[in-house]
């Protein structure tokens, strides 16, 4: 499938890029980013693939999280995806800023009239990491998810869904069925976030969850800190180090 490169930034060493392409799952144009460690340039690279929250592109977590740092430092490529279908056509897909455009949940919809457009699940956990082992050096083998805000959700979904496909990946619910390869999990949350004061988030699930199941989960609560990528770019350095831990094992 051919890509259309939209814009190449030297940065940590290496590059961020972003490309575009005719999604043959969403059945419009989709724009991914892609970070390309010095590494990359003699190797191949393990694949961190972060998916984002409402109302994002691919550019807030490039722009905002401070991540290309860490994950030149680790030889770890990082793929970041819109968080929807764009322009599609779809009655209602602009009349909120929860559901539809910047809003695609990460699942395959099944009612119309989503059903033909929003295929995000499928994009990210197919189509998306074929055009990467295709067109970069990446290694299949070594691939790990994570997300922010819905993308957190998301990250969940795609891991619990796909058993043993992520090396690791954060969440923020976990469900209790799983029954797949070990898990080692990192959940920061702001205490002043304002969706946790508004009892939505609901991070002690997960915690009683783990608790049950056994799993192995490190829970930071930060004081101070809100919803917002500030906050991501606080901590995004030691969730890269704890994706690295197993990419690069």
């Amino acid at each position: 499938m051919a890509l259309t490169q939209v814009s190449s930034n030297k940065c940590a060493g290496g590059f961020q890029k972003v490309f575009e392409h005719d999604s043959v799952e969403l059945k419009c144009k989709m724009k991914f980013a892609v970070f390309l460690p010095p590494k990359a340039e003699t190797h191949k690279c393990p694949v961190l693939y972060w998916i984002s929250g409402l109302t994002c592109t691919e550019q807030n977590f490039i722009t905002k999280a401070g991540s290309q740092l860490a994950a030149a430092d680790n030889g770890i490529m990082v793929v970041a995806p819109d968080t929807s279908p764009r322009g599609c056509g779809v009655e209602g897909e602009d009349d909120g800023w929860d559901l539809g455009t910047g809003a695609g949940f990460y699942v395959d919809a099944t009612q119309e009239p989503w059903k033909s457009n929003y295929r995000m699940y499928s994009y990210v956990t197919r189509e998306l990491p074929k055009l990467i082992n295709d067109n970069f050096p990446a290694d299949p083998e070594r691939m790990s998810i994570s997300g922010h805000s819905m993308g957190g959700h998301g990250a969940l979904i795609c891991a619990l869904k796909n058993p043993g496909k992520y090396k690791a990946y954060d969440a923020t619910v976990l469900a209790s069925g799983y029954a797949g390869p070990p898990l080692d999990i990192l959940l920061d949350q702001g205490r002043d976030d304002q969706f946790l004061s508004a009892s939505q988030l609901l991070p002690d699930n997960l915690i009683a969850v783990c608790s049950e199941k056994k799993i192995p989960v490190v829970f930071r609560l930060q004081p101070g800190y809100d919803h917002s990528y500030f906050f991501i770019y606080s901590f995004i350095n030691d969730h890269i180090k704890h994706h690295a831990k197993y990419l690069n094992a």
